[in-house]
């Protein structure tokens, strides 16, 4: 998977606007979910909170970005994996809330194991969560 911005924002057909490249280059170096909030602060006047709001819409939609809700119930976002695209997601994968830094981690190494539903019952998206204490805090 590339994490080049320009990149991933002509894969997905998006204008290359300084927002949407300051919010990818962002959350491709950070090595951890991010939420609204921390981006919002990390990038000061550069974009307003709606525009951001709308950035981060966009992305989960066209498959860039993926959202995590963390140990305190607010979204958290992360890169997709190369597969997602706007018509479908994959990233079926375990994420890490840790409970002394706060931050969420995907492990995506650790896949969600199939589940077989009831009759009549259709899974749209799975999430499972492990919270303990991350490497970098133990």
């Amino acid at each position: 998977m590339t994490t080049d911005p320009l990149a991933i924002l002509r894969e997905h057909q998006l204008k290359a606007t300084g927002g949407r490249l300051s919010v990818l280059n962002i959350i491709a170096e950070r090595g951890a979910a991010i939420s609204q909030p921390v981006l919002e602060k990390m990038m000061g006047s550069e974009v307003d909170r709606v525009t951001l709001y709308r950035i981060l819409r966009v992305f989960e939609e066209k498959g860039i970005l993926h959202k995590i809700i963390d140990l305190n119930g607010t979204a958290n976002y992360a890169m997709c994996s190369s597969s997602c695209n706007e018509h479908e997601h994959h990233d079926e994968h375990f994420h890490f809330n840790c409970t002394q830094c706060q931050k969420v981690y995907c492990l995506n190494d650790l896949h969600v194991p199939a589940v077989k539903m009831p009759p009549g019952f259709k899974a749209e998206k799975v999430d499972l969560s492990i919270t303990g204490i991350c490497k970098h805090c133990s």
